[in-house]
């Protein structure tokens, strides 16, 4: 089996390389995003590990996960895109049945309190980006200790950058108001996407925040919320880290743990033609 997967990455990542016609959306999606940005993929690594094997009578399922690094080139520059993919292949008598991409849990449903402000007196700060972005080089594919780990981790990683750029937690403990994890508690703005969304649109105490119309008008260390459904419920959230040559964001993220991805997302599992995005640039409060 090990043998199979390993075959199976070997041309996977051959593919992402040469012009190979293969049936693979992640592939396809990735080549033609490409090629809208006038960039192209000039090497690709991968590795795979197997995290559990499930034997049930003749048949076996195998979780595994993939780190791949994408070396891209654009307009005379390099840099590489990383990205976590957890997969999931099914083998029968010892033959590969089916194998495929794990799609992330839906995060966690509560109440959005779109209109809530907090009451309270505005906290000073200064914003510091670039260890914002440390902080984002740092742990994007690894959980710091210091905070809890959610299945769906992507706004709570986020809030943790923002927390480590120097803003301050506001509301303890009002779990509706604010913004804050504290006690093995948290606020739902810290660790829930929508909730987040709005609470970078609406916070009068805290992070403050000016909604800008473009992506490129974003800087390092500002945020991008994303509502793939279209459907005006947000489920994700990145980070800026980096622009490319034509003055985009690239963004870090949890969950799909990704570095350094472009910020459209026209690549992933969860992208549909009804995506929205909001685009949110960070100030100081003085």
């Amino acid at each position: 089996m090990r043998k199979v997967l390993q075959k199976i990455l070997h041309d996977r990542v051959c593919s992402f390389v040469y012009d190979v016609k293969k049936e693979d959306w992640m592939l396809e999606r990735k080549k033609q995003l490409l090629k809208k940005r006038d960039a192209e993929i000039v090497k690709c690594q991968a590795k795979g590990n197997i995290i559990q094997k499930k034997k049930i009578h003749q048949q076996t399922v195998v979780d595994y996960v993939v780190h791949y690094e994408f070396f891209i080139r654009q307009s005379g520059w390099m840099y590489v895109e990383e990205e976590i993919e957890m997969r999931q292949a099914l083998f029968e008598n010892g033959e590969l049945v089916k194998d495929e991409v794990v799609s992330a849990n839906m995060e966690m449903n509560v109440p959005a309190k779109n209109n809530e402000r907090e009451i309270g007196e505005p906290v000073r700060y200064q914003y510091d980006r670039l260890a914002a972005v440390r902080y984002a080089e740092t742990w994007w594919n690894d959980y710091n200790p210091a905070f809890k780990k959610f299945a769906v981790d992507c706004t709570n990683f986020i809030s943790q950058c923002l927390y480590a750029g120097g803003i301050p937690m506001t509301g303890y403990p009002n779990r509706i108001k604010g913004w804050w994890m504290k006690n093995n508690q948290w606020s739902h703005s810290w660790a829930v996407a929508h909730s987040f969304r709005w609470h970078l649109s609406g916070s009068r105490t805290g992070i403050q925040t000016i909604e800008k119309k473009s992506p490129d008008e974003l800087f390092l260390g500002d945020v991008i919320c994303y509502d793939f459904q279209g459907d005006g419920r947000f489920d994700h959230t990145t980070i800026v880290v980096a622009k490319d040559r034509k003055g985009m964001p690239l963004v870090n993220a949890h969950t799909s743990n990704s570095r350094m991805r472009y910020w459209s997302y026209e690549d992933s599992t969860a992208y549909t033609p009804s995506i929205q995005y909001k685009f949110f640039h960070i100030i100081d409060r003085h």
